[in-house]
Parts: C-alpha cells; structure tokens; sequence
C-alpha cells in the first residue's frame, strides 16, 4: 500500500530549482576561529549545494521568516550570500559560529567536533525551523518542507516471513546515508551490503500476523524515496574507540543509485558527485578537516579554512573521504 500522502505541502516542489541560477568562480574561503575546520568544511559543501543555495541566494526565506530568536535558515542564507558575494578571499564564518549552541547544544567553541556530527545538526535545526509554526503534521507532511525535499529520502524496511512469505513493509525518513566501511573498498560495494537482506532468527524471530506465530524472517532496507541531494556517510571512525579506518574507499564521479532502490528495474537513476569532504588524522576528534566542492562554473576547488585553490577531478576522487555529496 505504500506510504500515506502529505496532508499538507509546506513548500511547492515545482520552485526547487536543481540547476545554478548563476554561474560564477568559488566564493571566498572561511577563516579557522579555533578548531572550526569541522564546521568550516560543512558550510561549504552546504554552500555549493545548488538547489539549496538557490533558495538561500534568493533571500526568499528571510522575507517571510516570522521566527523570533534563533532561526537557522536565516543564519545559512546570510552566510551564503556572504561567501557568494564577497570581495574578500576569506571571511570569518561568526554567523554560524556565534550560534554554534544553538546548533548542539553539546558543541563547544573551540573543540573540534566530529563533522558529520555538526552536519546532522544543522540540517536538523533547519528542517526545524522551516516547521516552526506548523504544529501537529504527520510524517509525510514534515517531509514537504524545501530542506527534507532536498536532503531526505525515505527507506522502506521490508520483512518476510520465511514461513509463509507475507511481507510487511515500513518506512522512515532519512538525511543522509550511513555505510560501513569495514569490509567494503567501494561506496558501490557498501551500497550493495546496504540492501542486502538479512536473516532474522533465534532471538531475533518475528511475530508473524498470517502464521501467529514467532517466525524467521529476512529483512532488506532499500531507498524507496530518492532524495534530490544523496549525502553518503562513510562511517570511518569506531563506535567505541573513535579510532579511524583509513583504507581507500572508491567513490564515483557518477553514481547510479537504482539497484539500491525498492522498484531495482527500470532507467538509470543517476547522481552527480558536488562535494567531497575530507578527514586528515587518526581519530575523530583529533586530525584536521577539508573539502573539495564544485563551484557553479563547473569547476572544482580544495577549499581548506581560508584557502580555496582549484583543482582536477582526479584529484578530487583519490581522496579519504567522510561525507560525499550527488545531486540529482
């Protein structure tokens, strides 16, 4: 049956816009204010995401923003015009910084943080802030808003009776996608250990509705809703010891994200790579942070802290990455 309809649309999909509305060279680059190369390297990859910074550039939000305090989409819509449409080759990101508790409230100034960890919590408090004022709107509904329109897809968690082979299915909403890196040498190899369907016996039995019974099961993620902006989350730091997996890891300047979908036949569904997030060190609060980003002229840059030098696509894909950003 599938998942149930939005109720309400809180932001029209038809005024996304997935191509740069402008073309020009990268904006500037973002001082280091102690230990922000975590977050510096986030902004900018959120920067050069275009139907994110199209929105932003459009200062579309702020005009009919009526949240008091705090609101994080205004404070990225500042910070992007500023990078966009500075003179100057670096500025200090204070915007976001200033704000850096409000973000996490677990976030100090002057730590380093783990940058997906700072990733999630931004697109979370801007997902948060584009709901403000809308109370009491179910599942499908928050997801209509411009930043999960952009960011979120839905999984579909299927189970099958090994028994009687009923199936049940459920869904939930996700921002970005996590894959283990332990076993794998390609994202594309992840990917396929993503939907691999695994065997749920023992402890782990199912009741089944049809048998009435516990029963064995098989259980398989797949994407079900295909998000406009894939971020691809390589888990490379241990869960207990933070200690860092530092093999190679290929990644593609394209990727085709069908044979990972719930409908695996049919025309290629295929994701261009914008930017690459890079981590440099041994563990997760140690090491230093940077990212390569397509600018809107087509051409790719390294921009670490203050400094933004172009750079070859080659270069691009032989990094350590830790996040990788496809738009559609």
């Amino acid at each position: 049956k599938g998942m149930a309809p939005p109720q309400r649309i809180l932001f029209p999909p038809e005024k996304i816009c997935m191509d740069w509305q402008q073309r020009q060279r990268a904006g500037a680059g973002l001082h280091n204010l102690g230990n922000t190369c975590f977050l510096n390297s986030v902004l900018q990859c959120l920067t050069y995401t275009p139907p994110l910074a199209n929105y932003l550039l459009s200062r579309e939000h702020s005009q009919s923003c009526r949240q008091q305090g705090f609101c994080m989409m205004c404070i990225m819509e500042a910070h992007v015009n500023k990078v966009l449409h500075s003179s100057a080759s670096a500025i200090q990101p204070w915007t976001v910084v200033s704000v850096l508790t409000r973000i996490g409230e677990h976030f100090q100034l002057g730590m380093q943080e783990d940058a997906h960890e700072f990733l999630h919590y931004t697109v979370d408090a801007m997902q948060r802030a584009c709901l403000s004022g809308s109370s009491d709107l179910d599942i499908s509904s928050q997801a209509t808003t411009i930043v999960h329109q952009i960011f979120g897809g839905f999984l579909r968690s299927r189970v099958t009776c090994l028994s009687c082979r009923a199936v049940s299915d459920s869904y939930e909403a996700f921002l970005d996608v996590p894959l283990d890196v332990k076993t794998a040498s390609s994202v594309t190899a992840a990917l396929e250990d993503f939907v691999k369907p695994e065997q749920l016996d023992g402890e782990n039995c199912f009741k089944c509705s049809k048998c009435d019974k516990m029963v064995a099961t098989t259980k398989r993620f797949t994407i079900h809703h295909m998000p406009k902006v894939l971020t691809v989350y390589l888990k490379r730091f241990e869960d207990f010891t933070g200690r860092k997996i530092s093999k190679v890891v290929e990644y593609p300047e394209y990727l085709d994200l069908r044979p990972y979908t719930s409908q695996a036949a049919g025309e290629p569904l295929l994701y261009a790579l914008y930017a690459v997030l890079v981590h440099s060190g041994d563990g997760c609060h140690a090491g230093h942070y940077f990212c390569y980003t397509k600018a809107s002229n087509g051409l790719w840059y390294e921009m670490n802290d203050a400094s933004v030098d172009g750079r070859g696509i080659d270069t691009v894909l032989r990094q350590q990455a830790y996040l990788l950003f496809y738009v559609r």
